[in-house]
Parts: structure tokens; C-alpha cells; sequence
């Protein structure tokens, strides 16, 4: 039986969706719409937090 790594604790501030694609409200010139891809700054892109005092913190 494989081991298991310990679960790591999901960022309160992006609920694990780090990365999300903002539309300006622009459209190229095919039709498609601009979007700006927004990483969140809490946990850097990771979708999880590694340090125990930031979830602390948040309690």
C-alpha cells in the first residue's frame, strides 16, 4: 500500500483557485474576448498555504 503525503492546507483567500482569467472587455479581432491571467498573492499560484502561522492567522 502506497503512502500518503500529508494534506497540505488550502488557501483561505483563493479556496485553491489560484489562477483566475480576467476579461478586460476587449475582443480580438477574431471575436475571442481579452483576458488577464491573475495569480493569487497569498500562496503565490499554489493554491495552498505552507507556513502553520498563516493559518493561524486566519482563525
Amino acid at each position: 500500500m502506497p503512502a500518503s503525503a500529508p494534506a497540505r492546507p488550502v488557501c483561505r483567500d483563493c479556496d485553491g483557485f489560484p489562477v483566475v482569467a480576467i476579461t478586460t472587455g476587449d475582443r480580438h479581432h477574431d471575436g475571442t474576448r481579452v483576458t488577464v491571467p491573475v495569480t493569487c498573492r497569498t500562496c503565490r499560484g499554489s493554491g495552498h498555504t505552507t507556513s502553520v502561522s498563516a493559518v493561524r492567522a486566519g482563525r
